[in-house]
């Protein structure tokens, strides 16, 4: 089993009552109907907090993709108009873990580092994406550690705009078409998230990426609370938002 994390910690300030954790929405310019969801839900929700768990973008090449008026600008522009009134925080998740934090400063959004515990009500909540629990994808595993080394960054980030956008392109072929061979992802390792809870001191884990929103049950002293994915033109949609009060966390479906 690999090293444990170091966890972020954030504490809820006395007055949250509401906090909402989304993740998995890929926006993207092709799927306006699931932007348009998202925008509402955005303006509407009555949480004192925010927490996006990575990949709200289908892919994101660099910060310098939303200097332009278009789809990034737009995202930014809902970002900034909620966080006005509410806190937002931003994980980056497998597809978008090159947003940066002058992006997310621009827009009053929060980097939230992976994997982190959320204080609230006296309980520890540990958050994180999710991707780096699923240790049995073994492939993805060695692309994962590829991409997130900051040299390998820094060399990509340095390429042009049109080229970084062609390579995602064909990553974004490449994982379609493992979708369509019918290949089975492997889910997050049980085991290596109940010592995430152990190290971290929290009873619930909150995270997305594998897109089967669902409750389990950890051993006998822990639950992972699986995030569902966003979309609208799903039959029927995929708009759900997991909220946590005083009471507990409860499933909305918009």
């Amino acid at each position: 089993m690999p090293d444990l994390p170091r966890f972020a910690e954030v504490e809820a300030p006395a007055t949250w009552r509401t906090i909402d954790f989304i993740s998995d929405l890929h926006l993207q310019p092709a799927e306006p109907g699931t932007f348009e969801a998202w925008r509402r839900y955005m303006g509407k929700t009555p949480a004192d907090a925010v927490f996006i768990l990575g990949d709200l973008f289908e892919v994101w090449v660099g910060d310098d993709a939303a200097a332009a008026p278009g789809f990034a600008a737009e995202c930014a522009q809902v970002l900034h108009s909620t966080a006005r009134r509410a806190a937002v925080y931003f994980m980056p998740g497998n597809r978008d873990f090159l947003v940066g934090r002058g992006f997310l400063d621009s827009c009053g959004t929060t980097l939230l580092a992976d994997p982190a515990v959320l204080q609230f009500d006296g309980r520890r909540w540990l958050l994180t994406h999710g991707d780096a629990l699923c240790l049995a994808d073994s492939e993805y595993m060695g692309f994962r550690s590829q991409v997130r080394n900051p040299a390998w960054q820094q060399e990509f980030l340095a390429k042009p705009l049109e080229n970084r956008q062609a390579i995602a392109r064909a990553l974004r072929q490449q994982s379609q078409d493992r979708k369509r061979s019918g290949s089975d992802y492997p889910d997050v390792d049980g085991s290596a998230a109940l010592a995430w809870l152990d190290a971290a001191r929290a009873q619930t884990l909150v995270h997305g990426h594998t897109h089967r929103p669902a409750d389990h049950l950890l051993g006998a002293r822990g639950w992972r609370a699986v995030l569902s994915d966003w979309d609208a033109g799903a039959e029927p949609p995929r708009q759900q938002v997991l909220r946590l009060t005083s009471a507990g966390l409860q499933r909305i479906d918009l």
